[in-house]
């Protein structure tokens, strides 16, 4: 499909190319491109180092072993301020940013075609094991699918249920969900969720569901009905796509409306020819097929947000009926492990729910903060005190509210909680143990989490770093023209002449 009639379809806006091509343009010295061979655990590796020396680039490289020359895409997610430009924000403004544009939900757009049906492979042509895929890490059982959003639409409805409004089906998928006579479950909609994925045979991903997610649920669904869930994984599309994939929702609303507001545009889907279900008319590569419920096969491990291996894994097996790939496909790549962009992609949704729900019960607060150091267990939260124990409410409330935070650390508004070292300061000259902390057991946690027990619960606990009523200690203070002069004089270089 060339880029005229792209326009002509209206799909240019949510093309990944085009984004780069534009983002290369406006913001050069945040493109790092790479045309180095590289194995994929080198790019792994050159995302860690760039973290390690505070830079946080997006990569592009153009010759990674295993990906029969296709371009690799990576470390989008890993800066807020990248993430914060999506959005028209700046970093302190992203969780309002966000916000607004998720609650302008809006229907998915069908449209007749576009570059993800460049090519079509179906049935004996499907082969898996030519997908441009690599390791990231040695302790990787092998090259995983990581960027891989399994889509699915809402299930149809039992016998005597009440109907719910349904999506006509497209002429070239007679068979597709949601065709015409087969109502929706009331109160399930459709899903996107992010899933690791690893190559088992030609035709088949042994694939990781999420057992609290709400693609699980889909699938008992359909256990029940004695039928494979259908299912298209998209490896790739608009940014705005992928951080939509993320968000937290529930069972009745359907991402690809969350996709929508966050473009400003109804999302661009075409129907998979096999399913009908509806993909990004502008994604990079789709794998179309079912996942059988009574289906397993080996699975893990693989570098988890934790910082671990993991091996805890649902070990589902999602059969491949069709790939659909654009011509000039790149590969967009999340790497794994406790990486910026890994934790980034689940946590600036999740703050940013968790902000506004504190903020509107709570407006003494002021700012919250996952830090990336504490791998989506940790959350930082300031506020402006107005009486005694309002901290520790502050701090229960997001400790019930959020299943994956188990530890909570309350400053007050002057502390910067984008620092690690700030928080760490504020907890050295502000708490006392005795009093200013409190645990919560049996609380249900991540099943990610190392340190979890066997039955998948947590302890929480609270520290109340903020200043108590009575602090009189005066904080030290530079002028800030001084900072300025000093920020001047070492601009100039080593010299400072």
């Amino acid at each position: 499909m060339t880029a005229t009639e792209r326009a002509a379809h209206g799909t240019g806006h949510q093309d990944l190319h085009a984004f780069l091509d534009a983002y290369r343009a406006a913001h050069p010295d945040d493109v790092l491109t790479v045309d180095e061979k590289l194995e994929g655990e080198d790019v792994a590796a050159l995302v860690a180092e760039l973290a390690a020396r505070g830079r946080a680039e997006l990569l592009v490289c153009t010759q990674v072993s295993g990906l029969d020359g296709t371009p690799l895409v990576t470390n989008l997610f890993a800066s807020r301020t990248r993430v914060a430009r999506l959005l028209g924000s700046d970093p302190a403004g992203l969780h309002r940013a966000y916000q607004r544009a998720a609650a302008r939900r809006t229907e998915p757009r069908l449209v007749p075609t576009g570059p993800v049906l460049d090519t079509v492979a179906e049935g004996p042509d499907v082969d898996l094991t030519t997908l441009p895929l690599l390791k990231h890490f040695d302790s990787d059982r092998g090259p995983y699918i990581t960027s891989g959003v399994i889509t699915a639409e809402a299930p149809p409805a039992a016998p005597n249920t009440p109907a719910a409004p349904n999506t006509p089906a497209a002429p070239n998928a007679p068979n597709a969900p949601n065709a015409p006579n087969t109502p929706n479950t009331p109160g399930r909609s459709g899903n996107l969720s992010y899933h690791r994925a690893l190559v088992h045979n030609r035709t088949e991903l042994a694939t990781s569901l999420h057992s609290r997610g709400h693609l699980w649920q889909l699938l008992r669904l359909a256990e029940q009905r004695g039928e494979p869930l259908p299912v298209a994984m998209v490896i790739g599309a608009h940014p705005l796509f992928q951080l939509a994939a993320s968000a937290r929702v529930g069972p009745d609303v359907d991402e690809r409306t969350l996709a929508g507001g966050l473009l400003g545009a109804p999302l661009d889907v075409v129907r998979t020819p096999r399913h009908g279900i509806r993909v990004p008319a502008c994604a990079e590569l789709v794998l179309e097929g079912v996942i059988d419920p009574a289906r397993t096969a080996p699975e893990g491990p693989f570098g988890e947000f934790s910082g671990y291996s993991s091996d805890r894994s649902t070990n589902n097996v999602l059969t491949v009926h069709s790939v659909l790939r654009r011509r000039d496909a790149v590969l967009l790549d999340i790497v794994g492990g406790n990486s910026a962009e890994h934790l980034n992609l689940a946590r600036i949704p999740r703050e940013s729910e968790m902000a506004e729900q504190l903020t509107s019960r709570f407006p003494e607060v002021t700012a919250l903060h996952y830090p990336t150091s504490g791998t989506h267990f940790h959350a930082y939260v300031a506020l402006r005190q107005a009486r005694p124990g309002q901290a520790r409410q502050i701090m229960l409330a997001l400790l019930g509210w959020d299943p994956y935070v188990k530890t909570v650390v309350a400053v007050d508004e002057d502390v910067d909680i984008t620092r690690d070292e700030d928080v760490l300061w504020a907890l050295a000259t502000h708490l006392q143990p005795g009093a200013d902390v409190f645990t919560v057991d049996g609380l249900p946690g991540s099943p990610l989490d190392p340190s979890s027990t066997p039955d998948g619960t947590t302890s929480r606990m609270g520290l109340d770093a903020t200043r108590a009523p009575h602090f009189d200690a005066v904080r030290i203070r530079t002028d800030p023209a001084r900072v300025a002069r000093a920020r001047e004089l070492l601009d100039r270089g080593p010299a400072c002449g």
